[in-house]
C-alpha cells in the first residue's frame, strides 16, 4: 500500500456494523478496496458486506479477545492473502460522574476502546509487517479536549492515540505506517444514543462552538478514506481539528478548571438524574451482550 489510493487494496475495520465503520467500508469498497469487516452483530455486519460494491467478508468477533482477533486475522489473511490497512474503529461510550458509574460499564468502555485495540493490532501486526502496510487507530477530540461526565470514554481515547504515537516508531523500521483519526460529534447511533439523557444532551449544547454540534457522518468517513489512502499520521474527520491540536496543552486545564467546574456546579442538582443505562446506543447493548455472553 506504498503507492496512493486503496483500489486493489485489503483493509480490515472493526466496529463495521454500523456507524463510522459501516459508511467508511462502503466508501473504501466504492473506491476499489476488499473490506473485511469484523464487529458483534453478524445480521448489520452481513448486511454491510452484501452492500459492498465489491466482495469482501465478515467476521463476528469481541475485540477484546485476544485470541479470537488472532483466529480472525489468520482467516483474513487466508482468504485475502494480504492485509494491507487496519482500522481499529470499534469503540463504546457512557457518560456520567465516574462517582456514581458502574465499575463494570466503566471497565468495559476501557477495554473496548484501548484493549481492543491494542488486540487489534497485535493480531493483525504481522500481515501488516508483510505488506508493510497501515495501521490507523480512530481516536477522537476526546484525547485533546478531556470533559467531564466522560471520565472512562476521554481515558480510553487519550490512551488509544498514545498507543499509537508510540507505536509508530517501532514498526516504522518494516515498514508499517501508522496514523491517528481524531472525529469530533458525528451523526452515530452512539451519539445519538448519548443524546437521549437530557443532561449529557444539554451539556454537551453549551460547549463553545464548533465543538458542540453534531455533525453529518459523511463528510468525516470520506476525510477518514483520504487519509487511509495517503497513509496520513494524522486525519481530522472535521477540518477544524486540526486548529485544536496547538491548543491542546491549555484545554485541560479549562476544561477541568473554569469551564468545567461551572457547568457541573449548574448542573449538580440533576446529575442525580442521569440514567444508569449502561453503555450508549445499539453498538453499546452490542457489546455488553457479548461481555455477558464471554
Amino acid at each position: 500500500m506504498r503507492r496512493a489510493g486503496v483500489r486493489g487494496r485489503v483493509v480490515v475495520v472493526t466496529g463495521g456494523a454500523r456507524g463510522v465503520g459501516a459508511a467508511l467500508a462502503r466508501t473504501l469498497a466504492a473506491r476499489g478496496a476488499r473490506v473485511a469487516l469484523v464487529g458483534l452483530e453478524p445480521e448489520e455486519l452481513a448486511a454491510v458486506a452484501g452492500s459492498l460494491p465489491l466482495k469482501g467478508g465478515w467476521w463476528e468477533a469481541d475485540v477484546t479477545d485476544a485470541d479470537a482477533m488472532e483466529a480472525v486475522a489468520g482467516e483474513v489473511r487466508e482468504r485475502f492473502g494480504t492485509v494491507d490497512a487496519v482500522v481499529a474503529n470499534a469503540g463504546v461510550a457512557a457518560g456520567g460522574p465516574f462517582a456514581d458509574a458502574d465499575a463494570a460499564t466503566w471497565r468495559r468502555v476501557v477495554e473496548v476502546n484501548l484493549v481492543g485495540s491494542a488486540a487489534t493490532c497485535r493480531a493483525f501486526l504481522p500481515a501488516l509487517r508483510a505488506s508493510r502496510g497501515y495501521y490507523l487507530q480512530v481516536a477522537s477530540l476526546a484525547a485533546l479536549a478531556p470533559a467531564p461526565l466522560m471520565t472512562a470514554y476521554c481515558a480510553s481515547k487519550a490512551g488509544v492515540e498514545a498507543f499509537a504515537h508510540c507505536l509508530r516508531a517501532e514498526v516504522a523500521p518494516d515498514g508499517v505506517d501508522v496514523g491517528v483519526a481524531y472525529l469530533s460529534w458525528t451523526d452515530t447511533d452512539m451519539v445519538r444514543g448519548a443524546d437521549e439523557d437530557p443532561v449529557l444532551r444539554e451539556m454537551r449544547g453549551r460547549l463553545p462552538w464548533p465543538a458542540g454540534r453534531t455533525y453529518p457522518l459523511g463528510p468525516a468517513v470520506e476525510r477518514v478514506a483520504d487519509g487511509i489512502a495517503r497513509r496520513a499520521p494524522h486525519v481530522y474527520g472535521q477540518r477544524w481539528l486540526r486548529g485544536v491540536q496547538p491548543l491542546r496543552g491549555l484545554l485541560p486545564s479549562l476544561i477541568g478548571g473554569p469551564l468545567g467546574q461551572r457547568e457541573i456546579r449548574r448542573l449538580a442538582p440533576r446529575l442525580g438524574t442521569l440514567a444508569k443505562r449502561g453503555l450508549v446506543g445499539a453498538g453499546g447493548t452490542a457489546a455488553e451482550r457479548a461481555h455477558r455472553e464471554r
